[in-house]
């Protein structure tokens, strides 16, 4: 059950990364300051999932691992350590700087030099869950053979 609760906030959160940086990418270079605000909000509201998603994935996966020692495990605690401090140091308070420039229609150098920040540690946050995904699964690959065996036995 653990492993499902952690591959499932884990794909909740890389999704939702992924919806974030589209809709900023998109709202910025084809639409209006109208959109900008809607995602930015949007932005804000969706951090009320992914948060947690986050948290779970982590707190799971940091239980799965417990008492176990290998690089693969290593790499995902590493990884893990760097991607909650990018989303609290750095993405957090983007997000929520941004929504409050774009609600006082500030659309300045200022608000363009921190949306650039805020899509470029969203890229290394996607990536570096990318990359736990891909670790998990081949950590897991012999269980998922072993159920696709018993499952073609029936």
């Amino acid at each position: 059950m653990k492993t499902i609760i952690h591959a499932g906030a884990g794909t909740v959160a890389m999704i939702l990364i992924a919806g974030f940086l589209t809709a900023t990418l998109i709202s910025e270079l084809l639409l209006d300051a109208t959109a900008i605000l809607a995602v930015k909000k949007a932005i804000l509201a969706g951090l009320c999932l992914l948060i947690p998603a986050l948290a779970m994935s982590g707190g799971s996966g940091f239980s799965l691992a417990r008492g176990r020692l290998s690089p693969a495990i290593e790499r995902k605690r590493r990884r893990m350590k760097i991607i909650a401090a990018n989303g609290l140091l750095i993405l957090l308070p983007l997000a929520v700087l941004l929504y409050l420039r774009a609600t006082a229609g500030l659309f300045d150098i200022l608000f363009y030099g921190m949306q650039t920040l805020e899509v470029l540690a969203g890229s290394v946050q996607l990536a570096l869950l990318a990359r736990n995904f891909r670790d998990g699964r081949k950590m897991t690959r012999g269980k998922r053979l072993a159920a696709a065996k018993t499952l073609n036995a029936i």
